[in-house]
């Protein structure tokens, strides 16, 4: 037979959209097979041979025919949270397949937020997350963050709770941070994420986290970790979620998981057959991204803490004036101390003793906002150092103060993480496709522009790392799974219409380190909600994205 039918062959219907002639990878784990695919009112009406018995009227339809149809991508880690609304991250999305974005990574975004602590992650996340344009002075809780991105996007979102927000608002209070996840979940969000590289999640420790996260165990959600380390600190990074996950009974899964593939397969193989639930995601490139001070400055300048509530009574600003609780002296980090501290010449002199200085030539500088150091944009630190005349250590506090730390690098991840090695990885039956884009710069980590893509055209056609059926496992099917949303990742009738068609023959990523911005190719038409939002490799402008809660 022609096709392979999930209902009736003839269906008198009128759709919305027809999709015909293409081929179908359902989502379910069988190979791509001929079918139509028939949408309406944002739903999947039929799939199978809709032209039998007469052609079926359609209010648009969309020629597949040599192309392969797969349900929308879901980026299992993504730095959206303003860029989401930006039409040109959009284009940059959905010309990889991606329909979407999963939210509130690393610990830190928008939301729940008093305005200190809003003022507070979009400074400190200035160089990953931007500016939302629509939140005012706060306080924001998570049902008001997303129900700013409701129709507002060509694409979904996905919120997860932010354990370093979270803590920023409470001033560390275990009592007002729990009652603050709570309410995150209670407004929609699929789960809670950590960053425990960054200030204020870095001074949690496992207890804390393992208390907050028994809302999400009770809510079948996962907890979402940037670890305590990566590469050669993995293990340590991984023993410390194992415990967590343990402790709570809650699912864990590693954000932008990286380093040596065997040594860290081994250690998530260990984890599944002791009986933890764990996932994982990474991306396809040997370049790491983040934000410069992180990357750069020792441990205690990176955002040094302030006495807590407990020595100076100041108080929480939570959504509803949360109160803070007893402190620890770092649960409110202070950015203008950093940046004062960067002046000091001894201070100085330890950062060009205690940085690593391999990392001056690896670094490149991806957004510097000050217009005295924009030139900078796209170089190393070493190179940008030379042509300023400065020592790299100098340069580097130089261009942090003159930004106010919202400068970010890309810069090359250590020998373990082969391409070998990240392969493995992707191989691997726990693994999610997660693109950790970053979209703020002026010279940003490709993977922004083209991870999805390069999943595509790389690891399925050239190399054969995954089939077609498998690629739509890990990049939609396993993240709608392990983010609840049982209408997503799989193409049959009633579930939800996110759909993309793809060239397999052409589908690639353009950018590269010398030239990020560029778009994919071989993905021209996406549906989002049923409605066109790529049409010829083009924005239809149409807004039908939607936030949506775990079910």
């Amino acid at each position: 037979m022609w096709y392979r039918a999930h209902g009736p062959s003839t269906v008198s219907t009128v759709f919305d959209v027809l999709i015909e002639g293409g081929r179908v990878v359902d989502g379910t784990g069988a190979p791509p097979y001929p079918a139509d695919i028939g949408v309406r009112d944002g739903r999947i009406e039929a799939v199978g041979d809709l032209s039998s018995g007469g052609a079926r009227p359609a209010a648009a339809t969309v020629d597949a025919a040599g192309r392969l149809v797969v349900p929308g991508f879901i980026d299992a880690h993504v730095h959206g949270d303003a860029t989401v609304l930006d039409p040109g991250v959009q284009l940059a999305a959905l010309r990889q397949g991606v329909t979407t974005f999963v939210l509130g990574q690393d610990g830190l975004s928008f939301a729940p937020s008093g305005p200190e602590t809003l003022r507070f992650v979009t400074r400190y996340f200035a160089a990953i997350n931007g500016a939302h344009p629509a939140l005012g002075g706060g306080p924001v809780s998570v049902a008001d963050l997303l129900a700013s991105y409701d129709r507002a996007t060509a694409l979904n979102t996905v919120y997860l709770v932010p354990h370093g927000t979270v803590r920023h608002a409470a001033c560390g209070d275990p009592s007002a941070m729990l009652r603050l996840v709570e309410q995150g979940l209670e407004d929609g969000a699929a789960g809670l994420s950590s960053g425990l590289e960054y200030v204020p999640g870095r001074y949690g420790d496992a207890a804390e986290l393992a208390a907050l996260c028994a809302p999400v165990a009770r809510a079948g959600l996962p907890y979402v970790t940037h670890m305590r380390g990566y590469e050669e600190a993995a293990a340590t990074g991984m023993a410390e979620a194992r415990a967590i996950a343990e402790r709570a009974g809650v699912a864990l899964h590693v954000s932008h998981y990286h380093g040596p593939g065997e040594r860290l397969a081994g250690m998530v193989d260990r984890a599944l057959a002791a009986g933890l639930d764990v996932t994982f995601d990474s991306y396809p490139y040997l370049s790491g991204f983040s934000i410069l001070a992180m990357v750069a400055l020792p441990r205690d300048l990176d955002g040094p803490g302030v006495p807590g509530p407990g020595t100076d009574g100041r108080t929480g600003d939570g959504p509803g004036g949360t109160p803070g609780g007893a402190g620890d002296g770092t649960a409110r980090p202070d950015l203008d101390r950093t940046v004062a501290l960067l002046h000091d010449p001894a201070v100085r002199r330890r950062l060009a003793r205690e940085t690593d200085p391999t990392l001056w030539r690896r670094a490149v500088l991806a957004h510097v906002p000050a217009a005295e150091f924009a030139w900078t944009e796209g170089r190393t630190l070493a190179e940008a150092a030379a042509e300023a005349g400065r020592g790299p250590a100098d340069f580097c506090a130089d261009l942090l103060i003159a930004t106010g730390l919202a400068a970010s690098c890309v810069f090359a991840q250590p020998p373990g993480n082969d391409d070998a090695s990240m392969r493995l990885l992707l191989r691997h039956p726990a693994h999610l496709g997660g693109s950790d884009a970053i979209h703020i710069g002026g010279h940003p980590h490709p993977r922004a522009f083209g991870a999805f893509a390069r999943f595509l055209g790389r690891h399925v056609r050239e190399l054969g790392d995954w089939t077609w059926e498998e690629a739509v496992a890990h990049l939609s099917s396993g993240p709608a799974r392990r983010f609840r949303l049982p209408d997503r990742g799989e193409i049959r009738p009633g579930m939800a219409a996110d759909l993309v068609v793809v060239d397999p023959g052409k589908v690639a990523d353009t950018a590269d380190y010398s030239r990020p911005r560029l778009l994919a190719e071989g993905i021209d038409d996406v549906l989002v909600g049923g409605v066109p939002v790529l049409a010829g490799g083009a924005l239809t402008g149409a807004r039908p994205g939607r936030p949506l809660r775990p079910r």
